[in-house]
């Protein structure tokens, strides 16, 4: 079996510039790795990724948002994570379970278990290692600003964006053993730095 590994964080934490360059450094060690995000990462979750970030999609009930990723998610581990780890290769994956909890469960009120309970499915293929880019919503919602396109969970309210941040607190309070809380406040470099390290350790154990 291979390594399955993810990446949580509010909008703006930098999660997804630090896989970059940690899948970069892991091929260049001769690890093969696969890459990829969720919602998405196939062709069906990519389209229903498209559906949940529209912007236009306004009245999306917070049931049916929690659904859709749950649909995105099974697809995703199905046809592209399964087969991954079953080949012996390392999975890192931009958002996971996690998100669902934080945002739906928690931001939304949905409740924690039950959005497990939506996604129980994906419990027999937790992380085995979940990064935790900490960064709080006023830095990360700052950083945005420069980005060309926002997409729906972007323009939420700061409100929401503190009960998705208190989510994740949550969370690394019930998972201390999987998910790793790092602070991503600092330069991008120093956050991969620790980061790689933390995942050879793993890796090397």
């Amino acid at each position: 079996m291979g390594a399955f590994i993810t990446f949580e964080g509010g909008e703006g934490s930098g999660k997804t510039t630090i896989i970059r360059k940690i899948v970069a450094s892991l091929e260049e060690l001769g690890y093969s790795v696969v890459s990829t995000r969720e919602p998405g990462g196939i062709d069906i979750a990519e389209q229903i990724r498209d559906i949940i970030l529209k912007k236009e999609n306004t009245k999306m009930t917070k049931e049916t948002e929690a659904l859709l990723y749950a649909a995105s998610r099974m697809q995703h581990l199905s046809e592209r994570v399964i087969p991954a780890l079953n080949e012996g290769k390392i999975v890192i994956c931009d958002r996971y379970l996690d998100s669902s909890l934080a945002y739906q469960g928690y931001a939304r009120g949905l409740g924690i278990e039950n959005v497990l309970q939506a996604n129980h499915f994906a419990l027999d293929h937790l992380p085995d290692l979940t990064f935790f880019i900490d960064v709080t919503p006023e830095v990360g919602l700052k950083r945005i600003e420069r980005r060309n396109e926002l997409n729906r969970l972007d323009l939420e309210k700061l409100d929401f964006h503190h009960k998705v941040y208190e989510g994740y607190l949550k969370l690394c309070e019930l998972y201390p053993k999987r998910i790793i809380k790092i602070n991503g406040e600092r330069s991008i470099d120093a956050v991969y730095k620790d980061v790689l390290d933390k995942i050879l350790a793993y890796l090397k154990r």
